[in-house]
């Protein structure tokens, strides 16, 4: 998931079995596609593997944005995308069943 911090918008996302690179790199690429944000804009993400993986870096690099990552063990740095996620959760996922990952 990415979010734009000025508009509040989920901006990227994408969805997988797995936390691989490729899952983050998608959300990213949706978010720039959709904002395309000017040269030296911050991304900031926490400090999971796919987000400090080289795939994820090159895009960042490509799309001229600054990268910024939570100080270790600190979840209140990335505290608006945290409580998105944990509404997405109580107002979505938790309330309807699901028959498989596809539907």
């Amino acid at each position: 998931m990415v979010i734009d911090r000025y508009s509040r918008k989920a901006i990227g996302w994408a969805l997988d079995r797995s936390l691989s690179s490729q899952v983050a790199v998608r959300a990213l690429e949706q978010a720039i596609r959709q904002r395309q944000p000017p040269p030296g804009a911050v991304h900031h993400s926490d400090q999971g593997v796919q987000y400090a993986s080289s795939d994820y870096a090159a895009v960042l690099q490509a799309s001229r944005l600054i990268a910024s990552m939570s100080r270790p063990a600190n979840p209140y740095d990335n505290a608006a995308c945290e409580s998105f996620m944990k509404t997405l959760k109580q107002e979505e996922i938790y309330c309807h069943q699901y028959a498989d990952f596809a539907s």
